[in-house]
């Protein structure tokens, strides 16, 4: 599998921990891991053991633990052939282990043995300051997938990763939230102030994870949303008898209280702050109340409170709208997209479009308005008050737009501009676009067109705190934050929207291009041109 980002999420400035806890595999975690995948402590404790093993072998535990088990191997040399020779002599052999018990190192990982300098020295690197924000990037790199968190630095254009969490299987979107779910860890802030930092994630499996982005080196989530020991998606559903080997799979039944096949797209609601809206190749859509435990018993009782059956097809998206707190706005690989009260879903409305669902997007500044991006490479946008409610009848859209070569597939609204788009295609390009409304008709104009290196584009989302910063990742497994004010055409375009927004853009250096990625000792500084 190539290396991709398929997801990223921004967490605004403020909100996470100043001081990152640690995660602590204590007995009460034990039993609380047990409880939510369903088995018994013993193999929870194996198969946290496996995730430790795992995250030390990527270098993402404390690289400590690795000294101590090569600590009984009196033969270990050093494989990497580029080794740095000191002071330009010959490589001395390993010394024997004796002479290294000055330095200690069964004692390393010990708390009360560090020194203070090595104490504080871990305290600054874990800090978070309230300057800064944090990202949040869907990862998978040579088969393995994980979620990396970043620091995004913006006064001193800095992006560095802070920490990592190992993942099941290939992720597929992300959703932030500030709600703390029921069967929250035991490592959290024991005042339980009712808010949080945390993620939700969905994956090829049918489960919902949500970890907290205040505790680092976790190995296991601090809720699991689904029913891990009945669906296990990796393990297919033959066909026939067995006595012959087909290659395709039946589908396995739908169930009212959990997903039964990989999760595409997650909500949150932002008013009603308990619930979470998931939607799933197994054709549903489902609302969970995250104040309730996520354990499903066997009678059925528990899990997702509400599933609803809108679409034919594979349910690509799902979205609250923020003004109207019950309303979900929702798109499917059916080529419709479906508008409906989660109290009564079956008046809803919608359209027929004519190609897959790739994302979709309320409008911020308009309660009936939203947008949704295709396979095609079009744009459409679609007032709810002119739907029908039967799909037979032609909809048109209010305005189309031909965005990219290839599919649109991502696409997100400015929540600090009105009538500010970005969307990003296959065709690796990120664009940034112009609505202005005259006399009722929308005029939509292409602002700045740029290649981010991402390769194939497959998320970009606003800053939630910068009025032109936006976030892109895509097929290169890079993440990358353009600062779109940087770009003369935009400052020129949204001068007036700014102004009227009582918003400032940053002033940059003429030249500096406006593109911040990671910084890599391997790789020359390349001067993109907008």
């Amino acid at each position: 599998m190539s290396s991709l980002i398929s997801a990223v999420s921004w967490v605004r400035r403020g909100v996470a921990a100043r001081q990152p806890s640690k995660y602590v595999l204590d007995d009460k975690e034990l039993e609380r891991v047990s409880v939510l995948a369903r088995i018994e402590l013993e193999s929870a404790q194996d198969e946290l053991k496996r995730a430790h093993e795992a995250a030390q072998s990527m270098g993402q535990g404390d690289e400590s633990i690795d000294a101590e088990e090569d600590d009984g191997d009196e033969n270990w040399v050093d494989e990497d052939e580029n080794a740095m020779d000191v002071d330009g002599g010959a490589i001395k052999p390993k010394a024997d282990k004796d002479d290294l018990s000055q330095y200690n190192l069964d004692d390393y990982d010990n708390e009360d043995t560090r020194t203070g300098d090595d104490a504080e020295n871990e305290r600054e690197e874990l800090e978070i300051l309230p300057t800064d924000n944090i990202l949040i990037a869907a990862k998978t790199e040579d088969e393995i997938s994980q979620l990396e968190i970043y620091v995004y630095e913006e006064s001193e254009d800095n992006l560095y990763v802070h920490h990592d969490l190992m993942l099941p299987n290939f992720p597929l979107c992300l959703e932030w939230l500030n709600f703390p779910p029921a069967s929250t860890s035991s490592n959290n802030d024991p005042t339980n102030s009712g808010f949080g930092n945390y993620i939700a994630v969905g994956t090829l499996d049918p489960e919902i994870e949500i970890w907290s982005l205040d505790i680092v080196e976790a190995m296991y989530p601090n809720s699991v949303l689904g029913r891990p020991d009945r669906t296990k998606a990796h393990v297919p559903t033959p066909l026939g008898t067995g006595k012959k080997k087909k290659k395709k799979t039946k589908p396995r039944a739908t169930e009212k209280g959990y997903h039964v096949d990989a999760i595409l797209g997650l909500s949150w609601n932002k008013k009603q702050r308990n619930f979470l809206a998931s939607a799933s190749a197994d054709k549903t859509v489902k609302l969970w109340d995250l104040s309730r435990s996520p354990t499903i018993n066997d009678d059925g009782e528990g899990g997702a409170i509400r599933s609803f059956d809108v679409h034919k097809d594979k349910v690509q998206a799902v979205q609250w709208n923020e003004k109207d707190p019950t309303v979900l706005l929702t798109g499917s690989y059916d080529r419709t997209v479906r508008v409906f009260d989660s109290r009564s879903p079956e008046s809803g409305v919608g359209a027929f479009l004519g190609s897959d669902v790739e994302a979709l997007r309320w409008d911020p500044w308009q309660d009936s308005s939203f947008y949704v991006s295709l396979e095609n490479g079009l744009v459409l946008n679609f007032d709810t008050r002119t739907l029908p409610s039967n799909l037979d009848q032609p909809c048109p859209a209010r305005f189309t737009l031909s965005a990219h070569d290839g599919a649109t597939s991502s696409i997100d609204i400015n929540p600090h501009i009105k009538g500010c788009l970005v969307t990003g295609g296959t065709d690796k390009l990120v664009k940034i676009w112009n609505v202005d409304e005259t006399d009722g008709k929308q005029n939509v104009s292409l602002v700045s067109s740029r290649d981010l290196g991402v390769g194939k584009v497959f998320s970009t989302v606003w800053s939630p705190d910068d009025p032109l910063t936006v976030a892109a990742g895509g097929s290169k497994a890079k993440l990358q934050i353009w600062d779109v004010g940087s770009n003369f055409g935009a400052r020129k375009a949204f001068a007036a929207k700014l102004k009227e927004a009582g918003r400032q853009l940053r002033e940059r250096e003429e030249g500096s291009g406006g593109v911040v990625g990671l910084a890599s000792d391997d790789e020359s500084d390349e001067e993109e041109g907008d």
